[in-house]
């Protein structure tokens, strides 16, 4: 897939030679696996699940674990165009002739895209079509709970957590792979791992006592959290170090599939977060990180993690991000420490408007609390506040829609008039009822009672001042809603509905109900057989599958629901007896894995350590970020797959090895601070040069080649610095502007000679003149005069020196007006040296 390059958009999606990448020999390993996710490099390379599993395995010398990702329809044809199949990243192996290819099932809307990975990579879509040739399949991520829709298509799924479950899937391969062992047999040995479903041996007609129960990791504290974490090319939708503090989550929130499916709750030490998240941006260079977890602010040492890791962050000008966080959980000691890094957007996560609502959801918040909470964020500087909400959930009324709003306004009004640039956003959803939920036996509203309800709330939002409403999109919520209790019978409809074209269903702009919506209709289904009520007395398509929730604790929540009661957290309340546990005398439902490890709550403080009394904010003293101790004019060479950064992706990429080097970079002053790094004009991507150029300010001084030397051990594959010039500490220095380049013609003989004749004509002409395209209109240019000097080495190779002085056109758009019809596929172009003249 590797030689398709130069045709490709976007190709950073598919170098696999980023900064923390693996590379080994996949003929020396015992078993080779591919981690797919369903979806665009952007959006996978954000995926902390991949990023796990890839260190898990890879630490294992016998193991190799690569990633693949699902790439653009524009990207799909160019392979079909030349008979090319979807391959990992790094060694470039298509996907066929791996041991396993596993992908993360993370939501509902990603299963055509799922088959379109195994399309393009030449894997039969269906498991009971696959012979020993084939790699096994298998599932996992949240989506597995319930993975009837998609089991036909898959050998096998993991359920639960994952660290442990992936060194034993690999080892049952290898085993199965050195004796000779069919699919069959290695399904049947996987089928005995802790978390392993098998879709072939379960019969949905008949499902008698099957049951699988998932993989659960007692304690998370010995277990290594990936630190040499792969640092993205482009711009990933989450580009950051995430740092989970912990797993599980017992709020219980009547409507939260995570809540239920990740009990018990288990959360790493203070120290042991701490000494991870030094290392791990040590060895990244990543200048933001986030502490993730399904509710941040619940983890019971959040004081104690901040007043550790904060002065190492805030001197290293690193800002420190919390996801979604509930209302009162954050203390202002906290809020204060955040403030003085950065301050983007607050989220909060009310979920309704009104407090009947809230109760319903055991949402376990006040409107006194929520005014409090945004009063605080006020007063550390926040001026703009992002509200979620649902709408459609059990009960909801009217009047609870109009809550929203009268919510809204107290937000807002709570800030008083000195804040100027106030902006509050409600963001709403559409409810949907999920597996392993206390509403899972609920009704979903229809689409046409979606848009009723948004468009009640949009006319009560019209004309507010500083207040916006923002929606999820319906017929989003409509099919994920068809999907997430679906059953075996809807997997025809997924591939009818992908081979009449739907993909990237989750995307706004790709979405298309009708191949859903009349692939249905072929099978005989209707959506209101998945989105209608369901029967409390009668079997659930995914009862076979046990995240270790008894369905009478969620018969019990759903009644406590309709009555308004709210649950307490089983951290720091009374038990629930939900039936994940085994400690105390707990009886487990998880009885295979409760017979050999104590399955408890895993947290740090019995309480959290933000509801006493929490130590007043002092900071460190910062260094100097803007000082200007030396500046250099750095020489290096770009090569190989680094040839197709763009210089937009090649800023973070240097500031990230500068970083991961300990320089002190010197930062711009302002509310965003940025190193500063000035870079030489851009490189076309897909050209490879032996000598390019940026210049660098550090804080403090470094000699020329201490700098070298640090540089070079943290550069990705294909960038060597090669020499390191001392500048002044002016701003304005002055740029090389004569280019030397090597072009060599990799075509057929009979292309290649037409293609050096065309060359040959323009380096003998007087002028030439070329049309070239701006954003406004089409410009005629004479690019003669850019040829300094010119010499064929043999019939297929020339050497050109270019003077940019006077007037500066792209290479590569030099050779495709001279040449027209040539790719980069033709021939290959490198610099080989700039000067001054």
């Amino acid at each position: 897939m590797k030689k398709l390059l130069p045709l490709l958009p976007r190709p950073t999606r598919y170098l696999g030679s980023e900064w923390g990448t693996v590379h080994k020999d996949p003929a020396k390993v015992r078993a080779h696996l591919a981690l797919g996710f369903p979806d665009l490099y952007e959006i996978g390379m954000s995926y902390l699940g991949q990023k796990i599993l890839y260190e898990i395995v890879n630490t294992r010398d016998e193991f190799y674990a690569e990633r693949a990702y699902v790439p653009c329809e524009e990207t799909a044809a160019i392979m079909r165009e030349h008979g090319e199949t979807l391959a990992t990243m790094e060694s470039d192996t298509p996907l066929k002739d791996v041991d396993v290819l596993g992908i993360s099932l993370t939501h509902e809307l990603c299963y055509t895209n799922v088959l379109f990975m195994l399309d393009l990579g030449g894997i039969p879509l269906n498991a009971a079509d696959r012979d020993d040739d084939c790699p096994l399949v298998i599932g996992g991520g949240g989506a597995c709970f319930n993975a009837e829709p998609v089991a036909p298509f898959f050998d096998a799924v993991m359920l639960g957590d994952g660290e442990e479950s992936i060194i034993r899937v690999m080892e049952v391969i290898a085993d199965c792979k050195e004796k000779g062992l069919g699919r069959k047999a290695g399904l049947e040995a996987l089928a005995d791992l802790p978390g392993i479903y098998v879709p072939e041996f379960f019969d949905p007609a008949d499902p008698g006592d099957f049951f699988v129960e998932k993989s659960v990791v007692a304690d998370f504290e010995p277990i290594p959290f990936p630190k040499d974490q792969i640092v993205p090319y482009g711009q990933a939708i989450h580009d950051r170090l995430t740092m989970e503090i912990a797993r599980g989550c017992t709020r219980g929130c009547r409507f939260c599939q995570a809540g239920i499916i990740y009990r018990p709750v288990r959360e790493r030490t203070p120290e042991t977060l701490t000494s991870t998240l030094m290392d791990a941006l040590d060895r990244t260079g990543y200048e933001e990180t986030s502490f993730l977890s399904l509710s941040t602010g619940d983890y019971s040492a959040l004081d104690t993690l901040f007043a550790k890791s904060f002065d190492y962050c805030a001197a290293q000008q690193i800002s420190i991000s919390l996801p979604s966080l509930r209302v009162g959980s954050l203390s202002e000691p906290i809020m204060e420490r955040i403030a003085t890094i950065r301050r983007t957007g607050a989220t909060l996560a009310p979920e309704a408007g009104s407090q009947r609502m809230r109760d319903v959801i055991n949402k376990g918040i006040t409107e006194e609390a929520l005014l409090d909470h945004a009063l605080m964020l006020y007063n550390n500087g926040w001026q703009n506040i992002k509200l979620y909400f649902m709408i459609g959930l059990p009960t909801e009324t009217f009047e609870d829609l109009d809550a929203i709003l009268d919510l809204c306004v107290k937000v807002r009004d709570v800030a008083g008039k000195h804040i100027k640039k106030l902006n509050i956003t409600a963001a709403v959803s559409p409810f949907v009822p999920k597996p392993h939920t206390p509403f899972q036996w609920e009704r979903q509203i229809s689409l046409e009672e979606i848009y009723e309800r948004l468009d009640h709330l949009r006319a009560r939002f019209n004309g507010e001042k500083r207040i916006k409403l923002k929606s999820h999109i319906p017929r989003m919520t409509f099919l994920e809603g068809i999907f997430s209790r679906g059953d075996r019978r809807l997997a025809p409809v997924i591939e009818k509905a992908y081979r009449k074209g739907a993909l990237f269903s989750s995307w706004k702009d790709h979405l298309d109900l009708e191949p859903y919506l009349d692939a249905m209709k072929e099978e005989g289904l209707t959506p209101e057989e998945y989105t209608g009520p369901r029967d409390i007395d009668a079997r659930l398509p995914w009862d076979h599958l046990s995240c270790g929730v008894s369905k009478k604790f969620l018969l019990t929540e759903r009644n406590r629901g309709y009555a308004e009661k709210i649950t307490g957290d089983c951290r720091y309340e009374a038990c629930r007896n939900c039936g994940v546990c085994s400690f105390e005398g707990h009886e487990s439902l998880l009885k295979k894995q409760a017979a050999e490890k104590e399955i408890r709550p895993k947290v740090v403080f019995e309480s959290r350590d933000q509801t006493g009394e929490v130590p007043s904010f002092v900071q460190a003293e910062k260094p100097d970020l803007g000082a200007k101790g030396c500046q250099y004019r750095l020489w290096y060479t770009k090569t190989g797959t680094a040839s197709y950064l763009s210089q937009l992706d090649l800023q973070p990429v240097l500031e990230r090895a500068m970083r991961r080097a300990e320089l002190d970079l010197s930062f711009s002053q302002g509310f965003h601070p940025m190193p500063r790094l000035s870079f030489g004009k851009a490189l076309p991507v897909g050209v490879e040069s032996l000598k390019e150029w940026l210049n660098v300010m550090l804080r403090t001084k470094i000699s020329a080649p201490e700098l070298v030397e640090k540089l070079n051990r943290q550069m990705p594959i294909g960038i060597k610095v090669i020499g390191a010039d001392p500048l002044t500490l002016s701003k304005k220095q002055v740029q090389p502007w004569i280019e030397d380049y090597t072009l060599t013609f990799t075509c057929a003989p009979e292309q290649a000679a037409a293609k050096m004749e065309a060359v040959r004509e323009f380096a003998n002409s007087e002028s030439y003149i070329v049309s070239h395209t701006t954003k406004k209109k089409v410009r005629e240019k004479d690019i003669r005069p850019t040829l300094a000097e010119f010499q064929e080495i043999n019939e297929r190779t020339i050497k050109m020196t270019f003077d940019w002085s006077g007037l500066y056109m792209s290479p590569v758009k030099m050779i495709a007006a001279i040449c027209p019809e040539t790719t980069l596929l033709d021939y290959e172009l490198v610099k080989t040296d700039q000067r001054f003249g």
